[in-house]
């Protein structure tokens, strides 16, 4: 009851309440954006993708965070973040016109890739101005819900998106559905953007400092920061760890989700209907959004009566069991049991993992770690595709790969218990 009475003042806010549609209305968009790129690339009757392609898409969705992350924040510092806000989403209309042209032309391969990397750089930009935006427009004693509501939102924002979209492409008579869905994300992006023109050009900051370091000397300071951050983390144990963890946990996951994906194209479904590919792809997607949406509710009731570390350790024995029972069973209803176990599994853990490093370091190097807390979570991800790429069959049906991976989870669950186990107890660990 005290959560709901939180949550009503919070949205009680016009400006929160408008900072927040533009994010929703930004990720739906997002989730639409990203239907017309699968269906195109992995999804077209003509074309059987590979376990190197899907890498090859996964390092566009991923890496111009990790490249880009770092720098960011030291020209969210300097902008106006309104016009951020305003100018990203509208800025991204010419990519997805672009796209749109491309899908038209049939061109696929390395110059779409360059187009969908601008789109996404500039996305990943937006949601980097959305988040430093957020203590202008709630009270201090509010910033930790509204921390918790704003990212959950917009991940069901995203997964409402790509559901519509999925729908949406099946029942659109053309012949090339992938153009309108694609022109139909525009429309979203510029939705958002004039939303964003109805927040006060100044009130989102940043509050300037005359004695601020010149833009040229913050970004040559960013390579060393990150370096400070690093040795930092060597007397933190309790946050190293937990970094540790967390990189562990993403390659696993990242094997699986190249595995479910050729899952879909290339075993469930004959390689020409690839409109119900999609659609249970969609579905797959939808099962881990729910358990990503059920890890916000579960988290914060599990630390509550155990340890952070001991409900992560649950959670990878949780992610162990699940790739072998149902998972390599290999069949659909089995794969949304273990897409749902895994998406509160890995969300559940990210919880975690982000309590732990919050309050493990120093306040002074908090930013610095979570830059390289960014890049480890994405990396590792694409690093697990691109492994995926050599060792998973075209189908993706592997019984070594899942009993591989469910010993993975398996084995990381017991180093990090037994590393916890030799790190004093402190607030961090509960």
């Amino acid at each position: 009851m005290r959560y709901l009475a939180d949550l009503r003042r919070l949205l009680r806010g016009a400006r929160f309440r408008q900072l927040l549609a533009v994010r929703l209305i930004s990720q739906a968009s997002d989730g639409v954006f990203q239907v017309a790129l699968a269906s195109y690339v992995l999804f077209s009757p003509t074309d059987k993708p590979t376990a190197a392609e899907i890498a090859a898409g996964l390092a566009a969705l991923l890496l111009p965070f990790s490249v880009l992350g770092p720098f960011v924040g030291v020209f969210l510092d300097r902008w106006r973040r309104r016009q951020v806000l305003f100018l990203a989403n509208l800025t991204r209309l010419l990519p997805v016109a672009v796209i749109a042209a491309m899908i038209a032309a049939g061109v696929k391969g390395g110059w779409l890739f360059v187009v969908v990397l601008v789109a996404l750089s500039v996305n990943r930009f937006l949601l980097a101005g959305l988040s430093a935006s957020l203590p202008h427009v709630v009270s201090t004693r509010d910033l930790v819900l509204a921390n918790s509501v704003t990212p959950t939102s917009g991940t069901i924002a995203f997964t409402i998106g790509l559901g519509l979209a999925s729908a949406l492409r099946t029942a659109l008579p053309s012949a090339q559905p992938d153009i309108t869905i694609v022109l139909l994300s525009g429309v979203g992006y510029l939705i958002a953007a004039l939303v964003a023109l109805r927040i006060p050009v100044d009130l989102l900051g940043p509050d300037l400092d005359p004695a601020r370091a010149p833009i040229r000397a913050a970004l040559r300071g960013v390579a060393g920061g990150l370096v400070d951050g690093l040795r930092h983390l060597r007397s933190r144990r309790s946050a190293a760890t937990a970094l540790a963890v967390i990189a562990a946990h993403r390659f696993w996951y990242g094997l699986t989700v190249v595995a479910i994906v050729l899952l879909y194209r290339n075993y469930f479904h004959d390689s020409t209907d690839t409109d119900a590919a999609l659609s249970g792809l969609a579905l797959a997607v939808l099962s881990s959004g729910l358990g990503f949406l059920a890890a916000a509710i579960v988290t914060p009731a599990a630390t509550a009566r155990i340890s952070p570390r001991r409900w992560i350790v649950a959670l990878l024995g949780l992610a162990a069991v699940l790739e072998v029972v149902p998972g390599a069973l290999f069949r659909e209803w089995a794969i949304l049991v273990s897409a749902f176990g895994l998406g509160l599994s890995a969300q559940g853990v990210k919880i975690c993992v982000d309590t732990l490093v919050q309050l493990g370091v120093d306040d002074e190097f908090r930013g610095r770690v979570f830059s390289l807390y960014d890049v480890i979570f994405n990396v590792v991800f694409v690093a697990a595709a691109a492994v995926g790429a050599l060792v998973i069959p075209a189908e993706g049906k592997s019984y070594a790969l899942f009993v591989t991976v469910s010993i993975g989870y398996a084995a990381t669950a017991l180093g990090y218990a037994a590393a916890s186990r030799r790190i004093p107890t402190d607030r961090a660990a509960g």
